[in-house]
C-alpha cells in the first residue's frame, strides 16, 4: 500500500470491463480512498450532460480513462464509424471536463493501433506520427492519437496533467469471448475448444499466419496502469508491454496444445492479415515509472485457458440441472 492513494478519488471510466475490473482490484489493494465506477446505463460517456454528472457526483482528484468502444480485425472493419466517433467523443470531452473542474491527474490509456502501419521494430515512441496506422483499425487508433495530442496541448497550455499510455494487445481471464467482437487470443481459445468438443478435423483461421504480435497479459497491464498513475507525470507516451513477439501462427499452434485440438488448421487468406509486425520498445515505461511485465506468455495463455474451460463447465453444469428440474 502507498500512502500516495489514501487521499485519492478515483473515477476509472470503463471499470468494469476486462481491463478495468483488474485496474479497480490493484486499486483497492494499494488503498485507494474512493474508487468510483460509472456504469453507462447512468452516465453515458459520449454526451457532456453525462460526464458534468459523473464529475460533479464523485468529485474525483484523478480520472483513470479506460472506456473504448473496442473488438478484433472483423468488428473494426464493419464499424469504423463507431469506433472513431464513440472513442473520440468519450475521450474528448472527459478529458476537457476534467480539466474545467480541477481534476488533478488524468490518465489516458491509448492503444498499439495508435502506430503507423510500417512502423521499425521494435515500436518506439518517438516513431508514433511517421505514417498512417493499419487499415483495417486507423479509425480506432487515429481517435487515440487525438486524445494524446489533447492530452500535451492541455499540458502545454493550462499545465494538466495528464498522461498517455499505449497497451500492447491484452490478454488473460475474464476477457471477452465473443466470437463477433473478441481479440485473437479469446477467440482462437473459443474455437478451438468448440471444435474439440464437436469432434472437428479443422479449425479456419483469418490471414495467412504471418503476421506477429505482442501480448501483456491483463493483471501485468493493470500494474502498469497503476505505477504510472502514481509515478508519471510527463507528457510523452509511453508504451506498455512484454517486449516480446510471436507468430500468429506459432500463436495458433500453442493455443491447440494447451486446449487440446489436434486437427488441421485452414487458413483463410481472403482475411485480412492485419499490421505485419507489432513489438514494443519497453524502455520508457520501465525507466520513467519502473514497470517489467513479469508473467510468461504460455503460463498467461494458459491460466486464461483453464479460467475460459472453468466458465464453459460451470455453464453446462448449470444448464444440465436446468433441464433435470425442467
Amino acid at each position: 500500500m502507498s500512502d500516495f492513494w489514501q487521499d485519492q478519488r478515483v473515477v476509472v471510466t470503463g471499470g468494469a470491463g476486462f481491463l478495468g475490473a483488474f485496474v479497480v482490484e490493484r486499486l483497492r489493494a494499494a488503498g485507494a480512498g474512493a474508487i468510483s465506477v460509472p456504469r453507462k446505463a447512468q452516465y453515458d460517456l459520449r454526451e457532456r450532460t453525462a460526464i458534468r454528472d459523473l464529475l460533479h457526483a464523485t468529485r474525483p482528484t484523478m480520472v483513470i480513462h479506460l472506456a473504448a468502444t473496442v473488438g478484433g480485425i472483423g468488428a473494426n472493419r464493419d464499424r469504423p464509424a463507431e469506433f472513431f466517433y464513440e472513442n473520440l467523443m468519450m475521450s474528448a470531452q472527459l478529458l476537457d471536463e476534467a480539466h474545467r473542474v480541477g481534476v488533478a491527474k488524468f490518465v489516458g490509456i491509448g492503444t498499439i493501433c495508435e502506430y503507423p502501419k510500417i512502423t521499425p521494430l521494435p515500436f518506439h515512441e518517438d516513431n508514433l506520427w511517421d505514417g498512417y496506422p493499419e487499415e483495417t483499425n486507423a479509425p480506432y487508433g487515429i481517435a487515440k492519437r487525438a486524445l494524446l495530442t489533447q492530452s500535451q496541448a492541455y499540458r502545454q497550455q493550462y499545465g494538466f496533467n495528464a498522461i498517455h499510455l499505449m497497451p500492447v494487445n491484452l490478454y488473460g481471464p475474464r476477457d471477452n469471448f465473443d466470437l463477433k467482437t473478441s481479440h485473437v487470443i479469446p477467440a482462437l481459445i473459443r474455437k478451438s475448444m468448440e471444435a474439440k468438443a464437436r469432434g472437428d478435423h479443422e479449425i479456419v483461421v483469418w490471414g495467412d499466419g504471418t503476421p506477429t504480435r505482442e501480448f501483456l497479459y491483463v493483471e501485468d497491464a493493470a500494474e502498469a496502469i497503476v505505477m504510472a498513475a502514481e509515478r508519471y507525470n510527463d507528457g510523452d507516451p509511453v508504451n506498455l508491454g512484454s517486449g516480446t513477439e510471436i507468430s500468429i501462427r506459432d500463436l495458433v499452434n500453442t493455443i491447440t496444445r494447451l486446449v487440446g485440438f489436434e486437427g488441421d488448421l485452414v487458413w483463410d487468406t481472403d482475411k485480412p492479415n492485419g499490421q505485419p509486425r507489432r513489438r514494443l520498445d519497453v524502455q520508457r515505461a520501465q525507466e520513467r515509472f519502473g514497470f517489467k511485465a513479469h508473467t510468461a506468455f504460455e503460463d498467461g495463455l494458459r491460466k486464461t485457458v483453464e479460467w475460459y474451460q472453468a466458465q464453459v463447465m460451470t455453464t453446462e453444469s448449470s444448464a444440465g440441472i436446468s433441464a433435470h428440474r425442467g
